[in-house]
């Protein structure tokens, strides 16, 4: 389970910065859902060269929160287990505002359920 600052934030904020992999130096704001205090994020672009895609080779990223930095582990969901329709409503729920809404739909079809990633929290790397 995550420290309670990284769901309060979640809460409150639409994007959370991330980076797959150990290499890579930039973050990249991406959208996060949790269900049952579980984190989960889908590839929007399903890009060859993503967080995604290095996740999935490294098992191993980072989220950050304002200037507070989480070590994770990644883990992929399959594509058929019963969280993704919750994982979908979680999205349509958060994603309410005007300009989300068209992204919070696409992002729940089907063929998104198979680039679902969750996360698993393994340190407070920096922060405040």
């Amino acid at each position: 389970m995550f420290p309670q600052d990284i769901y309060s934030y979640l809460k409150n904020n639409t994007l959370t910065e991330i980076k797959g992999g150990s290499s890579r130096k930039v973050f990249l704001p991406i959208w996060i859902v949790e269900v049952e205090h579980r984190l989960f994020a889908r590839s929007w672009g399903q890009s060859e060269h993503s967080w995604y895609t290095e996740m999935l080779k490294f098992g191993i990223g980072q989220i950050k929160i304002g200037d507070i930095v989480f070590d994770v582990r990644g883990e992929k969901l399959g594509k058929n287990d019963p969280m993704q329709l919750r994982i979908n409503q979680a999205y349509l729920s958060k994603y309410t505002q005007k300009e989300n809404t068209m992204y919070a739909e696409g992002i729940t079809k089907p063929e998104y359920a198979d680039f679902t990633m969750e996360f698993h929290y393994e340190s407070r790397a920096s922060g405040k």
